[in-house]
């Protein structure tokens, strides 16, 4: 993987060999941070690349540093003008990901998240699929449990806490599987080690409740929207059975990196035909067309990197009084 040729560090964009920290940082030894990944998708016929829900991922993210107890100096609009500058810069002309990671970043020993100092930064790099095989990949119930909220906020995308997710997803593919899905501490379905879960059992599209040690995935509210506006179909809310998932008709992970990728095998077993199912096509293709600024209905949710409305500058560093200052090189 090439690297990127630019980072948005300490408040501007500089070379990305620049975006450096010590070894002692916090929170590279503590898990201290949050992230969010944003997806940037290449539209072929207009010559322009999308970049999609920018600014619900960025208030996510600030959500999810809140429960860090982190007051960042950068809205979620700011956020938004560091990003899409950053992807002019690096000239991308093809499906890209966006990588935004605040964390503290005091060089010092101790747990505790008080009088620490957080630091924000983006990158970006191109990128295909998360899943090789999204119409047709094979999962396993994984033996790790999803991390409960009243231990880690399980909403929140907490750096430290996705090495629940690591764990997960390497014994699933050490098993021979492509993905994992992950229990909660009740032995209901959470989700995958890195996305949210739907099925469709007796006709009806199901997805786990926020309130199931889940994250509240920017896909997956957007999923359940496409289905009521596009698909005139109501996604149900509600607690998952391990034992639903052998006798459900489809099942598919939804999420900004794995996107929608169909599950035709669990444990070995086929889920309904064992191939891609009727509900997981049609959402695909609405969502794809969506996504890479197609369905004029949606536009508002993809924001261009190259076109006239995306010439606003990115947000300098603050000065003492916390004014922007002029972005630099």
């Amino acid at each position: 993987m090439a690297l990127p040729k630019f980072a948005f560090f300490r408040g501007r964009r500089v070379p990305y060999s620049e975006a450096r920290v010590g070894v002692l940082t916090h929170g590279l030894n503590y898990g201290t941070g949050v992230f969010s990944g944003i997806r940037g998708y290449w539209n072929d016929a207009e010559g322009e690349l999308f970049v999609f829900r920018p600014e619900d991922h960025f208030r996510r993210f600030l959500e999810s540093g809140k429960m860090l107890g982190m007051e960042l100096p950068l809205g979620a609009k700011e956020l938004t003008d560091a990003l899409l500058d950053l992807l002019r810069a690096e000239e991308f002309h093809e499906d890209c990901y966006a990588r935004s990671l605040a964390f503290y970043a005091d060089e010092t020993v101790g747990v505790r998240l008080h009088d620490l100092t957080p630091e924000v930064s983006i990158v970006a790099l191109p990128y295909g699929r998360y899943i090789d095989n999204e119409e047709g990949a094979h999962a396993t119930v994984s033996s790790w449990r999803r991390v409960d909220d009243n231990a880690i906020p399980a909403r929140g995308k907490i750096v430290g806490s996705y090495v629940n997710s690591a764990l997960a997803k390497s014994e699933a593919m050490r098993a021979g599987f492509d993905e994992a899905i992950v229990l909660n501490a009740d032995g209901h379905i959470a989700e995958g080690s890195a996305a949210n879960f739907f099925m469709v059992r007796n006709g009806a599209v199901v997805t786990p409740p926020i309130t199931d040690n889940i994250l509240e995935g920017i896909t997956r509210r957007t999923v359940i929207e496409l289905f009521a506006n596009e698909l005139d179909t109501t996604v149900v809310e509600r607690t998952i059975d391990r034992s639903e998932l052998y006798v459900a008709e489809e099942a598919f992970f939804v999420g900004t990196g794995v996107q929608i990728a169909a599950i035709t095998r669990v444990d070995h077993s086929p889920i309904g035909t064992g191939r891609i199912g009727p509900v997981a096509t049609a959402i695909r293709e609405v969502y794809f067309e969506v996504v890479r600024g197609q369905r004029p209905k949606y536009r508002r949710w993809c924001a261009p990197v190259y076109g006239a409305a995306a010439v606003r500058k990115a947000p300098g560093p603050r000065d003492k009084r916390g004014r922007i200052a002029a972005a630099g090189r």
